[in-house]
C-alpha cells in the first residue's frame, strides 16, 4: 500500500512540475485531506446504524429495518432528513455565536485526524508534536458546546454548557497524566514513533504495564465525548437535552456528526497508545505471523478501533447514568491519584528496566 502511493505521489509532481512542485505539494494535502474526512464522514453515519442495531439486540429488539435491506440505507435517510429541515432560530438568540458554536465544534473534529498514523507512512502531516497536537486541538471542541449553551439564550442549554466546562477541566487532566505514563516509555510525543516503539510482539504493547492507565483512559473518553453512562451534558432525563434543545436540521447534525468522529478519534488513540496501532497482534509468534502477514497495517488498526467503537456500544447499553457529582468525584478523588501513582510506578519500572517495553 505503502509502495502505490508513493508511486501516485511522484506521478503527481511529474504531471504538475510547476513552481518547484510546491503546487503539486499542496494538491497532494487536498488529496490526503479528502481521502480522510469522506470515509471518516461514511464511517460515522454508519456508527449510529451500528450503534441502534447493537443496543437492539442487546435489549431483544431488532433495531432499524425498515429503510433499505435490513436498515443499511438508515442513515442516509436520517441525513436527508435533517438536511431538508428548518433551522430554526431562537428570538433572543445571538444568532452569530448561534451559527458559529457548531462550526466550531466540527472543525476541530476533523482537523485532529490530520496527524493520526493508520500505517507505516499513511498520514497527512508527521508532526514530531502530534499527541500534543491532538491534544491541543481535541480540547478546542468544547468551546462550541459552551458557546451553544450560551448564544441558545436557554436556562437548560445554559446548564449543559457549565456541565460540559467542569467536566472538560476535570477529565482533560486525567488523560493527560494517563498519555503522560506512555510518553515515558516511548521516549516520543510523535505518534508514529509510540507506535514503532510497541513492535515485537502482542506482549511488547503498552496495555501490559500501563492497563490501569488504559482503563482510565477509555472512562475518561466516555466522559469526554459525552457518551452513556456520563452523558450528564445533554441528559435528556434533568435538563431535557442539554446544549442541543434549541438546534434544529443540518446545526443539529453538525454536533452529531462531531461526537461521533470525537468517540471514533478516542478509540483509534487508545489503540494507537495501548494496542500496537497497525502492527499484527500475532507479531513473533511463529508461523502464526507469516500466516497473516499478508494483512495491511491499516486493517489491523481498524480492527482493533471496531473493538473499542463496540465497547462504546456496549457500556452504553449496560450502565445507568452517573449523576453530575459521581462524575465530578471519580475524576478528582479516584482517577486523578491513579494516574499520578502510575508515573512514579513507571519511573521506578524504568529505572529497573522491567520487561520488554523499557
Amino acid at each position: 500500500m505503502m509502495a502505490l502511493w508513493q508511486s501516485f505521489v511522484e506521478l503527481v509532481y511529474e504531471i504538475i512540475p510547476w513552481f518547484d512542485g510546491s503546487i503539486a505539494a499542496v494538491l497532494i494535502i487536498l488529496i490526503k485531506a479528502i481521502a480522510l474526512v469522506m470515509p471518516l464522514m461514511l464511517v460515522v453515519a454508519y456508527f449510529t446504524y451500528a450503534e441502534r442495531k447493537v443496543i437492539g439486540y442487546m435489549q431483544l429488539r431488532i433495531g432499524p429495518n425498515r429503510v433499505g435491506p435490513k436498515g443499511w440505507l438508515q442513515p442516509i435517510a436520517d441525513a436527508l432528513k435533517l438536511m431538508t429541515k428548518e433551522i430554526i432560530f431562537p428570538t433572543k438568540a445571538n444568532i452569530y455565536l448561534f451559527l458559529l458554536a457548531p462550526i466550531l465544534a466540527i472543525a476541530p473534529a476533523i482537523a485532529v485526524w490530520a496527524v493520526i498514523p493508520f500505517d507505516e507512512g499513511i498520514y497527512v502531516a508527521n508532526l514530531d508534536i502530534s499527541l500534543l497536537y491532538v491534544l491541543a486541538i481535541g480540547s478546542i471542541g468544547v468551546y462550541g458546546i459552551i458557546l451553544a449553551g450560551w448564544a441558545s439564550n436557554s436556562k437548560y442549554p445554559l446548564l449543559g454548557a457549565l456541565r460540559s466546562a467542569s467536566l472538560l477541566v476535570s477529565y482533560e487532566i486525567v488523560i493527560g497524566f494517563a498519555l503522560v505514563t506512555v510518553v515515558m516509555i516511548a521516549g516520543s510525543v510523535n505518534l508514529n514513533d509510540i507506535v514503532m516503539a510497541q513492535k515485537g510482539s502482542i506482549m511488547h504493547w503498552y496495555w501490559v504495564p500501563l492497563f490501569p492507565m488504559m482503563i482510565i483512559f477509555f472512562i475518561s473518553a466516555l466522559v469526554e465525548t459525552n457518551r452513556a453512562p456520563f452523558d450528564v451534558v445533554e441528559g435528556e432525563s434533568e435538563i431535557v437535552g442539554g446544549t442541543h434543545v434549541e438546534y434544529s436540521g443540518m446545526t443539529f447534525a453538525v454536533f452529531f456528526l462531531a461526537e461521533y468522529a470525537n468517540m471514533i478519534l478516542m478509540a483509534v488513540l487508545a489503540v494507537i497508545m495501548f494496542f500496537g496501532g497497525w502492527h499484527s497482534p500475532f507479531e513473533g509468534i511463529p508461523y502464526m505471523e507469516s500466516a497473516f502477514a499478508w494483512v495491511p497495517g491499516i486493517i489491523w488498526l481498524l480492527a482493533k478501533t471496531s473493538f473499542f467503537m463496540f465497547l462504546y456500544l456496549w457500556v452504553r447499553a449496560t450502565f445507568p447514568r452517573f449523576r453530575y457529582d459521581q462524575i465530578m468525584r471519580l475524576s478528582w478523588k479516584v482517577f486523578l491519584p491513579w494516574t499520578i501513582a502510575w508515573i512514579f510506578v513507571v519511573a521506578l519500572m524504568t529505572q529497573l528496566k522491567v520487561g520488554p517495553w523499557f
